[in-house]
């Protein structure tokens, strides 16, 4: 029995089943865009621990930081005894975050609390209790991050009822047939026939779907939602947590718009591996909240927020938001060189912004029928040849690409080379 064999049956007796994971391995060690299981096969790694790792596994600069960190304090809970490393990264996060006027921060731990807390804000701020979010959203597994999350299977089956005053607008995605205009009807009809606008807080929508598939909102309609939250006092809630510092080539994906949010929630390649995440926001909506309404034990961890000051000093000082351009261009050119291939599966819909890129597996060539089966198929050849990707969109139908910003021009040609050889057809 191999190593991982062996862990996988104490996983499997030690483990409930809710906890899934995509691949029966089990990781050793780990160095920027490669990753080493137990059994010492290599991987190149273009799921960056779900988008996590925009610097890469291990950046000598993050852990010298979260060392440094460690030779002085763990932990002290910010509410207790403050320290400094948190105040700076406010500083820092309220200085390049587009908001509009002063900004203040807030930091917990994962990104369902950013999400979570963005709502306590928006709601402590305007004293209506309703949000509206998106079909194909994804925001968390908490019960309220689950109300918002606008995927069924497998977040929310059997854990209802979820929380109430919380509605669903068509997410804005022309090549599914749905149009920016359409979802904004589709927001004043809920105004009309579900919820007053009066007592709506917030309305909460990711720049840039996840899990949704990778679909990036149109501009205009960004702008649109804008005008429209701020001619109705609703506060708008950007969900950064996935598509944030530097993936889509700006620091922020509603960079791209123009907009600037009321709210921004940050996490996942904030801290460069380190658990951190936050809400960032227009200080008069951000002070609403009473003493002791925000924080948490573990919020704001130091450790955390020396790794994450450390993390955006890496992400502008090698211009990873250009290199995340510069790697997109070269990877959307080599899925339409795949998409024309008829060696390959058939695939289409390629999408995304800067280094936020998906591609759905279709039912034929020529088609716009996904094939989320033939998806499957093409995630596990590829684990099975040293590729570590992941699927995403409503069907599972998509294969989105993740790989650190930080990744060697060889080894993201590898891991585009094993692509390919996971989407033959034999």
């Amino acid at each position: 029995m191999t190593k991982n064999e062996s862990l996988l049956a104490r996983r499997d007796r030690a483990l409930p089943r809710g906890i899934a994971t995509a691949m029966p391995v089990f990781a050793a060690r780990a160095e920027n865009a490669e990753l080493w299981d137990v059994d010492g096969r290599r991987y190149i790694d273009f799921a960056a621990g779900i988008a996590v790792l925009n610097v890469g596994h291990r950046h000598p600069a993050v852990v010298e930081a979260a060392r440094g960190q460690l030779d002085l304090f763990t932990h002290t809970a910010f509410q207790v005894t403050g320290y400094e490393s948190y105040v700076a990264l406010a500083e820092k996060l309220n200085a390049i975050a587009p908001i509009e006027g002063d900004a203040k921060s807030v930091f917990f731990s994962t990104g369902a609390e950013a999400v979570e807390n963005a709502v306590k804000i928006a709601r402590a701020a305007t004293g209506r209790s309703a949000v509206i979010a998106f079909s194909g959203a994804f925001h968390g597994r908490t019960l309220m991050t689950l109300a918002l999350t606008g995927k069924a299977t497998p977040y929310k089956n059997g854990f209802g009822p979820m929380p109430a005053e919380v509605f669903h607008a068509p997410f804005p995605a022309e090549y599914r047939g749905v149009t920016g205009e359409r979802s904004l009807a589709a927001i004043e009809e809920l105004f009309h026939n579900d919820v007053p606008a009066d007592r709506v807080a917030a309305i909460i929508i990711e720049p840039v779907q996840g899990e949704g598939g990778f679909t990036p909102a149109p501009n205009g309609f960004l702008r649109e939602l804008r005008k429209l939250c701020s001619a109705r006092g609703i506060v708008m809630i950007a969900d950064e947590i996935q598509s944030g510092f530097g993936r889509t080539g700006r620091m922020f994906a509603i960079e791209h718009s123009g907009v600037k949010p009321d709210l921004i929630t940050v996490a996942k390649s904030l801290a460069g591996g380190f658990p951190l995440s936050g809400v960032v926001g227009r200080a008069e909506l951000m002070d609403k909240a009473a003493p002791g309404g925000l924080g948490g034990t573990y919020a704001g961890s130091p450790v955390s927020c020396a790794a994450a000051l450390a993390t955006l000093r890496v992400i502008e000082e090698e211009h990873l938001p250009a290199r995340a351009v510069a790697l997109g261009e070269r990877i959307v050119q080599r899925l339409h060189a795949f998409a024309s291939n008829p060696a390959l599966r058939p695939i289409g819909h390629v999408r995304g912004l800067g280094s936020m890129i998906a591609f759905d597996l279709l039912a034929a060539r020529g088609s716009d029928a996904v094939d989320p089966a033939a998806t499957r198929a093409v995630v596990q050849r590829a684990h099975a040849l040293g590729l570590i990707i992941l699927s995403c969109g409503g069907q599972g139908e998509a294969i989105r690409l993740l790989y650190p910003l930080t990744i060697p021009d060889a080894q993201l040609d590898e891991g585009m080379a094993l692509l390919e050889r996971a989407l033959r057809q034999t």
